[in-house]
């Protein structure tokens, strides 16, 4: 039986880069940094607060920029879309779109980072802090 998705593996060319990405741009934790096998590819876990956790590794068959980048989308959950969205655009993250409705879900806008994968950022909450604003 599945119980549910424990992280999700990230693979890079560069992995300290990706990794610099999502912890400066972002503004992900960077929670461990681990050296793996016998090439000393390295691996940096970022942990979310729903005991979800992003792996962002090093792989020998990763090269270059993501060809594909909407074939696979990390969505981020967010409290305030409008201050992240424009947090990250002042952060010089290229925007892909721009911040959207989607009925029955919430609000996304959509990032690509420096590996050329999109990932986007979600409000599917309001809070009063987003409502005020």
């Amino acid at each position: 039986m599945i119980r549910g998705i424990d992280g999700i593996l990230l693979y890079s060319h560069d992995g300290r880069k990706l990794a610099d990405f999502y912890k400066e741009k972002v503004g992900l934790r960077l929670t461990s940094e681990i050296e793996m096998g016998n090439d000393k590819e390295v691996g940096f876990t970022f942990e979310m607060k729903n005991g979800f956790t992003l792996w962002i590794m090093d792989h020998s068959k990763i090269k270059g920029a993501n060809i594909q980048p909407e074939r696979y989308m990390i969505n981020f959950e967010v409290d305030n879309i409008q201050k992240e969205f424009d947090r990250m655009v002042k952060m010089g993250v290229k925007k892909i779109q721009d911040v959207y409705h989607v009925e029955g879900y919430g609000m996304i806008a959509t990032f690509e980072d420096s590996d050329g994968n999109y990932f986007q950022i979600v409000q599917i909450r309001p809070t009063e802090e987003s409502e005020l604003n």
